[in-house]
């Protein structure tokens, strides 16, 4: 008989994760015991995931409000630097805020609208529209925006983001202007020192800046990308994808990421002689239906993954296959066609080709991890290892 159960994502439970920790024997101890327990046969191609919020902790990849400011001060001159297109996240960017501003004499905050690049509304684009502005052209001093709009309360934290933004500024000694725009290039009206803090249009926003005129240009990439002053770094990412550990510190995106889930597929396949694929995730992408928040607020989901995780799927839907090709077939018959044609996919790439139209060409590490990131969520599940077995399955596996 047949299997009748497909993919399996389990969270596996883990001692709370401390510096200094051994990342990978704490990852593939938990496993193995989680698979013990519960009697979990493991097999080829099983995929053991861990976050990265517990790889950078173990690795004590820390940073200061101080330290920020240090490297801010040092690559800017910490006279006025205008701050663009920020997210809207106490846990994403209200310390990396209060170190810039600690760096620095005066800030220009430039705040898009009607959202922010994750999908966190100031207002919605029905108010925009209503209030007959042109989010493509129009720049709003402070005083414009809350003539239109008066307060722009985020649904879910309940917080006021351009006032609390401002305060966390002047709180560090430093003077603070609002102004709201979707082009770049406005913030040159202001100063011409910039440091860009967008995740996924970075390289598109320095571009664009440079060309224009600005003296310095910046992005959160560029900040603390080697230590200062004993702090943690991130020589590729920077200050983009960390988060709060402190009202005084940010715990920076985990480095040495490859090697990490390198040496956990290795330890695991040979601790339970299958061949075990791992990776290191973060933040999931997708996007909430309600909130209309874009999930991907790390600069990558996956930072680190062995080889098996590398490609895209190849897969046929199966629901065009049962109304088209064998649209005269049901029961066994149409079972028995459709196993034939999986079997007989040759590793070509189905991209463009109807029989995988509806099916999802993106990255196995972005798809996978956005299934971990779901699983583990963000809050006291206490699972941030996930055990995923049957993903490379398919109709015709028993």
């Amino acid at each position: 008989m047949s299997r009748s159960i497909g993919t399996v994502v389990r969270g596996v439970r883990a001692p709370i994760i401390r510096q200094g920790d051994d990342i990978v024997d704490i990852t593939v101890q938990s496993v193995l015991t989680a698979m013990r327990e519960n009697g979990i046969t493991p097999h080829d191609r099983d995929v053991v995931a861990v976050t990265e919020s517990v790889v950078a902790r173990s690795q004590g990849n820390y940073a200061t409000v101080a330290q920020i400011a240090a490297d801010v001060r040092a690559k800017t001159g910490g006279g006025t630097v205008g701050v663009c297109f920020p997210i809207l996240s106490r846990n994403r960017f209200a310390v990396c805020l209060s170190g810039i501003a600690a760096g620095c004499k005066k800030v220009v905050l430039m705040l898009s609208y009607p959202s922010d690049e994750v999908g966190n509304h100031l207002v919605s684009m029905d108010q925009v529209d209503e209030a007959g502005i042109d989010p493509y052209a129009d720049v709003l001093s402070l005083e414009q925006f809350r003539k239109a709009f008066g307060s722009a309360v985020h649904p879910f934290t309940g917080v006021d983001y351009i006032d609390f933004y401002s305060e966390l500024v002047r709180a560090r000694g430093a003077e603070v202007e609002v102004v709201f725009a979707n082009r770049v290039q406005a913030i040159l009206d202001y100063t011409d020192t910039v440091i860009t803090c967008d995740i996924h249009t970075r390289a598109r926003s320095k571009r664009l800046l440079k060309a224009a005129g600005a003296k310095v240009v910046l992005g959160l990439d560029d900040i603390l990308t080697e230590p200062v002053d004993g702090s943690g770094c991130n020589p590729q990412f920077g200050l983009l994808g960390s988060n709060k550990a402190t009202d005084e510190t940010v715990k920076l995106f985990p480095v040495n990421c490859m090697e990490v889930a390198a040496a956990i597929g290795e330890k695991l396949s040979a601790a339970t002689g299958k061949r075990i694929e791992a990776m290191v995730y973060g933040d999931g992408a997708f996007k909430d239906p309600v909130g209309k928040i874009w999930e991907l607020a790390d600069p990558v989901v996956s930072p680190g993954y062995t080889a098996g995780l590398v490609g895209t799927p190849n897969e046929l839907k199966l629901k065009y296959l049962a109304d088209n090709d064998f649209g005269d077939l049901k029961g066994d018959a149409l079972k028995a066609a459709i196993s034939a044609r999986i079997r007989a996919k040759d590793g070509a790439s189905l991209v463009g080709n109807m029989v995988s139209e509806g099916t999802t060409p993106r990255n196995l590490t972005d798809l996978i991890g956005s299934l971990c990131d779901l699983t583990s969520g963000s809050g006291d599940k206490g699972t941030p290892i996930i055990l995923i077995q049957g993903y490379f399955d398919n109709y015709t596996n028993d």
